[in-house]
């Protein structure tokens, strides 16, 4: 009788623990390192009462930490920034298709793919010295590559995702043979090796080691609201140009998150895709981390975005970007873009 009793009892404990994990239990793995990032998690688990478990690393380490784990993973959910780096998870067939009607109205098509979604954007601009350069020696991307700049272009590694999917963008608009000729142009500009991240590169302009760079927005809206001093002289040093305004729309980038292969908690990871895809979450991206959210028409409180304006936005499909992340890279070794 005892006997049976332990197996009923272990019988139990297996149920109840099967039914917390498919109720109140999320597994994510996440490369967003954004302190911000914690009153969205917290706001899901009082709305839901799933209780979100997360490992946070660098993306590569975490695509091969999910790859060696295979089917045996606990992680529900990959949240992390560049669609390069979505797009070589699905490239290594890390996710699973979602069907939610939540996610098809609120995501626009073009910043969604069948397996991974975007929950915020970041566009590329143009940081130039105000003394140095004037803005409208910089309306776009193509300028970057013009004569006119030699010496004085900085940027960031040409092997990073950042600029992996600028270049994506320029082989989907213009063609691999305009993208290399663009790519060799900039190399030519540079004042300094590529070496930092996207602050180093407005700092350098800032302070006159080059004149022109490459940044994501929301390092320079960082900036814009800091309250150190030497960053606000920084930044009354140097101008910001929405690049292509007279054609395509500046280049953005996403942050974004799929539902994984294997996956022990779908119902909650596909509940948590829908939760970014909300207002509260949405206001979250853009006021927390000055990001910009993808679902249309949200009231922002964030005073560096007002102060950048509205532009035109690249409206190029995320899938694009994922298709052609290889041939960029090929073309900036080509070109000498380390």
């Amino acid at each position: 009788m005892k006997f049976k009793s332990t197996l009923l009892a272990a019988a139990l404990t297996s149920l109840a623990a099967g039914a917390q994990a498919q109720e109140k239990v999320l597994n994510l793995y996440s490369a967003r390192h954004y302190q911000t990032d914690e009153a969205l998690y917290a706001n899901f688990t009082k709305q839901t009462g799933i209780r979100i478990n997360r490992i946070e690393g660098k993306e590569d380490e975490l695509l091969e930490r999910i790859r060696n784990e295979g089917a045996n993973s606990p992680a529900d959910i990959l949240l992390t920034v560049d669609a390069a780096r979505l797009a070589k998870a699905h490239e290594l067939g890390l996710f699973m298709p979602v069907s939610s009607k939540v996610l098809e109205t609120r995501i626009p098509a073009h910043l969604r793919s069948d397996d991974w979604f975007s929950f915020s954007t970041r566009a590329r601009v143009i940081i130039y010295n105000k003394v140095a350069v004037k803005p409208d020696e910089v309306r776009s991307y193509d300028d970057l590559a013009k004569p006119a700049l030699k010496g004085k272009l900085c940027s960031r590694s040409g092997s990073h995702p950042y600029n992996l999917s600028l270049g994506a963008s320029v082989i989907a608009h213009e063609g691999e043979a305009k993208a290399e000729e663009w790519a060799r142009g900039m190399v030519a500009n540079f004042a300094r090796a590529p070496r930092g991240g996207d602050t180093d590169q407005i700092k350098a302009v800032a302070v006159g080691e080059c004149q022109v760079a490459l940044s994501n927005t929301y390092y320079v809206a960082r900036m814009m609201r800091s309250t150190k001093p030497e960053d606000q002289k920084l930044m009354d040093k140097v101008g910001v140009v929405w690049p292509n305004q007279a054609s395509t729309g500046t280049h953005i980038n996403v942050s974004g998150a799929g539902v994984l292969k294997y996956a022990p908690h779908k119902d909650a990871a596909v509940k948590f895709l829908e939760y970014l895809a909300s207002d509260e979450a949405q206001r979250y991206f853009a006021d927390g981390n000055n990001e910009w959210p993808v679902v249309e028409g949200l009231k922002l409180s964030n005073p560096a975005l007002d102060a950048l304006g509205k532009f035109k936005a690249d409206t190029l499909p995320v899938k694009k970007l994922e298709m052609y992340q290889v041939k960029a890279q090929m073309i900036y070794d080509r070109a000498g873009y380390k």
